[in-house]
Formats: C-alpha cells, structure tokens, sequence
C-alpha cells in the first residue's frame, strides 16, 4: 500500500512521473483516482487542507467554516523566466451570502457535512460503487425516516402497503380508504411497469403516450387525491420544482413520467434491501467525508501516492503546442504527467477551456443551512428526512426545500444534541435564504436557546415542543459548477440534489472521456475478501 505524506515539507516525490495528478479529495476527484489507479494508471493524489474531502468534506468544525467557505487566498506565487510556467489561481465566489446566530456549544464534537442534505439510496449507484471498491467495509450506515411537511404538520411519508393504510395527511384530516386504495394500486403500478422494464422482452405497463406526459398529469389520471400527488412528486419522486406551476422559469424541466418513474422504481427498489433499513435512504455514519476516504484508501491500495497540506500552484505548459505537461507543487517540484483533475475551486486558465463550454446564463445556485439543535423535530423521531413542497413555506416559494435532521446515533453531535441541514435551489440568493430561514423558524423557532441576538417572531402553538430548540445557525449560499473535460480537468461542486446520482454520472462520463477504452470501476477491482452483497445497512 502506497504511504501518505501528510505537509508540503515532506521529501521530494519520487517518481516525478505520473499518468495523472488528482488535486482535491472531494467525492469526484477521489472517484476518479480510485477508477484510474484500478485502470493500471500511476496517480498522486494531492489536497490542500490537512483533511480528506474538500467540498464534500465533514472535517470543517462548525466555528471555523466561515473561513473555510470563504477562503479565497491563492497558492503561493510562482516566479519563473519560463513562459511554460501558468500559475493557477483559486475561485473565490463558490461561497456567498453567510450569516450565522448562536454560540456553537463548547462540549462535544460535532462532523459537519458541507453537501447536505444528503442521503444515498439503499439500491442506489453510490452504494453499488462503494461494494465495487471495497469500500462498503470501511463506512456503516444508519436508516433515516421521510417525513412530508402538510399543513403545518409532519406525517411519516408510507414505504410498504401496511404503511399506506396506517397513514394519515395531518392530525385533522386522515386519508380515507378510497384513497389509500388508489395509493396502494399506484404503488402495483410502479412495480409491475419497473418489473416488466428489466425483462429482456418484457413489455411495460404503462403505454409510451403516458411516459412522456408530465408526471403530474400522469398522477391525476390515476385519481391520486392533490395531497397524495404532492406526496409522490415531492417526497418521492423527489422534483426540485414546483410541478403545478408550467409558466414558471423554475418549471422550464418539468418532470416526465419517465423520469419520475425511474426515481420512484430506485426509491421502491431501496425499501427493504438492508434488514436493518425501513426505508429507502441511508446516512453514512460519521458524515458524508467518510466516502471519499474510503475511494482514497481503494486508490491507495492501488499504488497511489498520497499527499495532504499541498497545492498545486501552476501548470506547465508548452505554449506552442498548447499542450499540458505537467504540474508545480508548493514546494516548487515539477511533476510531469499527461492528465490533471482539479476539484473545483481552481479556475482553469480560459486557453485551455473546451469551445462553447462557457454558459452565458448566470449559474446555478443552491442555499444551504446548517443548525444544531436540542430538540428533535418531531417526538421520538432521530434520523429523518422532511420534505416540504413548494409553496408550503410561503407563495414565493417555487422549489422544494430539505431538511435533514441527524442524530448522535450516527456519531456527528454530542448526545442530546441534533444537526440540521437545509437546502432549496435557488436563483435569487436572498429568496433562497428567506426560505431556509422560514424553515428553521418553523421547525426549531428564530431565536437561539441561550437569547442571543436575533429577531424573535410569533410562532405557530402546536409546535410549540420543538421550537426554542435551536442553539446555533449556519446559513449561505453555494453555486454550482458542472464538470469540465479536457487534460486538465475540473470535477463538479456540490449540486442540489438529494442524491448523488448525477455527481456520479458526470464523473463517470469524465472517465470516460480521459479513458475511452478502460471500464469504470469494474466489479473485480476490489480485493476478493471484500466484495459482500450484505444484507445490513451498518
């Protein structure tokens, strides 16, 4: 197993050759180095910060994210006679718009992830990957509950046919038999169309006419009462926009009902594949940085080279050609190599962008809140996912907002404690904060546990138990930026999704592009004694 060094003093590198370099310990970049080191490919793996996961880290104490977030400070100068030599220049408006309230308490630690809310699908690709690699041996899993918010109400959102018929929309209006009927005759659906879809000859249940409608005019074909469509749309079929809405620019991707069933198939297929796991979603214990650390350890086992507390400062380059040669470290060595992977926070110099990549609109944002909290948001509820719909929160509101709330049972918060992460696409970086701030008001109250600072509003009686719970808020906005191909490569940030489906699909599609004729992560690349299928989430 290759050793890690762990700071920019450590002795000369040695070979100073590589097929790639990988700058950044985030999901992609580490995906990445693991498919390449399982490739054959020579890859160092290099991080500025003292930790595993850049932007899809849990190693950043609460107290010290507002620096992290918004450290924008170069690497060191480069200065050199030689015209090769293009120093690299770190992005400084991936983090925007932060405002915090409380005091983080002194006692205990806390893991905070910099990617949620963020579950991953008991039979979803990240956890396929994770078998693949090994790297289901190194990372255990909690099961987290769904929950809908109606009405000024939580109620668990159903994930078998007993749970149907046992659930209700709020505590003043249950679900009548007729209703749940239905509800339980669409679940029939889902499975048989998904069911006869993996049969080699099988033909779907649901004709193609009806896949390419929208989903919600699909859902109200089949007589789905407005609150259980909202149901299926937003807390299973998981759509980011408001569905009701055709006009609005929010809704210029409203989702077919060939997508929507290909969410809802992944969501019903996750149900009861972990003994331990109800539902479809599952946490990584320890938080979200455990997962490229255990694709670091795979590409480690594989020969790569480890290295912390060191940036890449500049490319080197042959002007003429306009070809990439290799790169300078901090400490000023040159290593040659023939592909560069750069985590997002480089700006790659604008020759070596690829034609017509640049997007002329303004990119995509997402606001994200993080608390910690002494009350659980709904009694005797631990580890839950709460959905709510666009416009539950307010008229302006045209995206779904999360919030995650986790216990000390997945080892990120001291006992009698919880974390909360909130996140809602947005354009408009102050609607997106009113939103995640409405949220936290509803769900924990406005004003810390302590009476620091902050505006204290009316709020709402039959909440009352899990209100003045918060004890410190952490709210800002990310952007988003999409992957980027070429020989030297940039992985994409954090995106707004639940999942990590789309992160692996672009980063898939970047492998694909370095080496065409490679397979991605194959199935025999872990260690024999590693793969096991288990039927446990932990």
């Amino acid at each position: 197993m290759a050793a890690a060094a762990d700071d920019s003093s450590a002795a000369t590198i040695e070979p100073s050759s590589f097929d790639v370099v990988v700058c950044g310990t985030g999901l992609p970049e580490s995906i990445l180095a693991a498919a390449c080191a399982a490739a054959g490919k020579t890859v160092l793996h290099v991080d500025p910060n003292p930790f595993y996961g850049s932007h899809f880290s849990s190693s950043v104490p609460p107290h010290a994210l507002p620096s992290f977030l918004l450290s924008s400070a170069s690497p060191p100068s480069t200065h050199s006679s030689d015209a090769g030599v293009v120093p690299l220049q770190r992005r400084s408006s991936l983090y925007s718009d932060i405002e915090t309230l409380g005091t983080v308490p002194s006692e205990g630690c806390f893991a905070v992830d910099l990617v949620g809310p963020r579950l991953l699908y008991c039979a979803g690709e990240a956890v396929d990957l994770l078998h693949r690699s090994g790297g289901s041996h190194h990372v255990e899993f909690k099961s987290v509950d769904l929950l809908y918010w109606d009405h000024g109400d939580l109620f668990p959102v159903p994930a078998s046919r007993e749970d149907i018929f046992n659930t209700k929309l709020s505590e003043d209006a249950k679900v009548g038999l007729v209703e749940k009927t239905r509800l339980s005759a669409f679940v029939r659906l889902v499975k048989s169309h998904t069911a006869a879809q993996e049969m080699e000859e099988g033909k779907a249940s649901i004709p193609e006419e009806d896949l390419d409608l929208p989903f919600l005019e699909f859902l109200k074909k089949q007589k789905l009462t407005p609150k259980m469509i909202g149901v299926v749309l937003y807390a299973i079929a998981m759509s980011d926009y408001d569905q009701e809405d055709a006009a609005a620019d929010s809704c210029k991707t409203l989702l077919t009902t060939r997508d929507g069933m290909k969410t809802l198939a992944l969501h019903f297929k996750s149900i009861g594949r972990f003994a331990n796991a109800k539902g479809a979603f599952i946490y990584p214990m320890h938080g979200h940085g455990e997962l490229p650390q255990a694709f670091c350890r795979f590409a480690a086992v594989k020969g790569a080279l480890y290295v912390l507390r060191m940036p890449v400062t500049a490319l080197l380059m042959d002007k003429e050609k306009q070809r990439y040669l290799g790169t300078r470290l901090a400490t000023g060595q040159d290593i040659l190599c023939q592909q560069l992977i750069l985590d997002p926070s480089y700006k790659i110099p604008s020759f070596d962008l690829p034609s017509g990549s640049s997007d002329p609109k303004s990119p995509r944002k997402v606001a994200r809140g993080i608390c910690i909290t002494k009350k659980s948001v709904k009694q005797n509820s631990s580890n839950v996912l709460v959905v709510f719909p666009p416009k539950s929160l307010q008229e302006q509101q045209v995206a779904t907002l999360r919030v995650l709330q986790l216990s000390s049972n997945v080892a990120i918060c001291p006992p009698g404690m919880f974390m909360a992460y909130l996140s809602i696409p947005c354009v408009d970086a102050y609607m997106g904060k009113l939103c995640i701030n409405k949220a936290i008001e509803v769900l924990f109250g406005s004003q810390t546990s302590d009476g620091s600072e902050g505006h204290s509003e009316k709020t709402r009686e039959d909440n009352d138990d899990a209100k003045q719970g918060l004890i410190w808020k952490f709210v800002y906005v990310q952007e988003i930026t999409q992957a980027k191909p070429g020989p030297i490569l940039s992985c994409p940030m954090p995106d707004e999704y639940l999942d990590y489906r789309n992160i692996l699909e672009s980063t898939e599609k970047l492998f694909a592009e370095i080496y065409p004729s490679e397979e991605f992560l194959p199935r025999n690349s872990a260690p024999q004694h590693e793969y096991d299928d288990s039927d446990s989430a932990e």
